[in-house]
């Protein structure tokens, strides 16, 4: 077998299943990052800030959880590192739950995977570019409907969702090597942008109109009333308001699930995990203090103007538009829209791309559709598994319930995020001779601190927000029955 290839059943360690085609080994550390990249700027760091601001109504605050979520994001994916070394196969964190707690837990993730994580991800991150879309061409428009049947509506924007979906899961179903030349393109595109408008941002000394008001009152979090939020309520609501920093540094996991494609992956996962968030961070980071240097936090939701409304209360969340605005005059709503249809459309293709590895792992284990365990002969990728992700994507994009979806999920998300850092300490013990090429800094310090810092945002969450983690744990058991059918299918 060529270097480059590799086989179905080494790829997903666990059982073969015919197809006849094989994982090419085709990303290299540049394409590797940009998946990592790719996936994690989407339509976030553009909106999330004026509901965090909402949350926290502190500067300082506001700052503080975009740095925490970061620093929890680079300590999971330095964490990850040692695993993806360990499991270069196609999977990635399917396999790291399996190996560590067994097959239910591994196949409980990919569940809620499919259901729920990227597929909701990819239908919410395809209606962003749709909206965006729409600045341009004012027919795409939520209010523009196609279609209606009681309180169902299918609108422009739902077709624009639909289409760009369709669009990339058929560029990816003719191979990797088309996928990954729009992955790192637009990628570069869209980091060299937000680059430009941080850079010019943090140079505009005439457009500060945030600045000296932000800094009077830095640290005192308030709520919308104005009241101090203070001892164990403000931890409470710290850990709420991380929900969207946390959720808009999500994805950066998608590089583990194409383990199998990475060209010398032992080396290669890691670095590129720990370049990619820290990269992702640090934009992060620079795009809000830019925020609070052109606008004021908090402002007025009857305001008509833009630094009159500030981050809290910019118009529809628009916190990127709103700062263009200032920076560009007029024409910044058009480049900032131009700007998140490139991110949203990079990030679409990482979603799409990486997904179907997962789902191709649980089904050589058999937990899932036989199909999606079966490579195209030619094209050496996981039709199937692409065409069904892209099916459900497009049902939650029409459904229009996808938002309520992720909601719910978020804390899964991080409950998975927990349970795959603790798998560090059990393979550590159940598979001491394995070799691992990289080993995880400060262990155990990094990965414990990882887990009781990331373990109090979930109490949090739970704590504020128990509705939506109900919903979150609800959907991890409706997986149950799915694994006691595909079990009782494949003994």
């Amino acid at each position: 077998m060529e270097a480059d290839e590799i086989s179905s059943r080494s790829a997903s360690g666990g059982q073969s299943l015919p197809g006849g085609g094989h994982f090419k080994r085709a990303l290299g550390l540049v394409d590797s990052t940009a998946v990592v990249v790719g996936s994690m700027i989407g339509s976030g760091i553009f909106i999330v800030s004026a509901e965090t601001a909402r949350q926290v109504g502190s500067p300082g605050w506001l700052l503080m959880c975009w740095l925490l979520a970061g620093l929890l994001t680079v300590a999971a994916a330095v964490c990850y590192g040692e695993l993806a070394a360990m499991y270069p196969h196609a999977g990635g964190q399917y396999v790291f739950l399996r190996e560590a707690y067994g097959k239910l837990a591994g196949f409980l993730y990919g569940w809620t995977l499919f259901t729920v994580i990227q597929s909701g991800t990819i239908a919410a991150v395809a209606v962003a570019f749709g909206k965006f879309l729409g600045v341009f061409l004012p027919w795409v428009s939520n209010s523009q409907l196609l279609l209606q049947a009681g309180g169902w509506r299918f609108s422009t924007v739902q077709l624009v969702a639909v289409l760009v979906i369709a669009l990339l899961t058929a560029v990816n179903c003719r191979g990797l090597h088309t996928a990954r030349l729009i992955q790192t393109s637009f990628t570069v595109t869209k980091v060299g942008a937000l680059a430009a408008l941080i850079a010019l941002g943090l140079f505009s000394f005439d457009k500060f109109h945030g600045a000296a008001v932000n800094l009077t009152d830095l640290w005192q979090p308030r709520d919308l009333a104005g009241q101090p939020i203070e001892g164990v309520k403000f931890l409470a609501v710290l850990g709420l308001a991380m929900v969207g920093a946390l959720f808009s540094c999500d994805a950066w996991n998608n590089i583990t699930f194409a383990g199998a494609e990475v060209r010398d992956a032992e080396k290669t996962l890691p670095r590129s995990l720990a370049l990619g968030t820290s990269l992702v961070v640090l934009i992060y980071l620079l795009a809000n203090i830019v925020y609070l240097l052109v606008l004021p936090l908090n402002g007025s939701p009857d305001a008509g103007t833009v630094v009159g409304r500030g981050i809290a209360f910019a118009a529809e969340d628009r916190v990127g538009t709103a700062a263009a605005e200032i920076l560009f005059g007029p024409a910044g709503k058009w480049i900032m829209a131009a700007a998140i249809m490139i991110s949203t459309f990079g990030c679409l293709n990482g979603l799409i791309l990486a997904g179907p590895r997962a789902y191709f792992a649980m089904a050589c284990d058999g937990l899932f559709f036989k199909s999606a365990g079966q490579l195209h002969v030619t094209r050496h990728v996981p039709v199937f598994g692409l065409l069904i992700q892209g099916l459900w994507s497009a049902i939650l994009t029409l459904s229009g319930t996808y938002s309520n979806l992720l909601e719910y999920v978020v804390s899964a998300a991080l409950l998975f995020y927990v349970a795959t850092v603790g798998a560090l300490f059990i393979l550590r013990r159940k598979q001491k001779d394995r070799p691992r090429p990289y080993i995880a800094p400060a262990y155990p310090l990094l990965p414990a601190l990882y887990l009781i810092v990331a373990s109090a945002v979930l109490v949090g969450q739970i704590c504020l927000a128990p509705a939506y983690s109900g919903g979150g744990l609800l959907i991890i058991a409706s997986g149950l029955p799915a694994f006691i059918f595909w079990k009782g299918k494949n003994p």
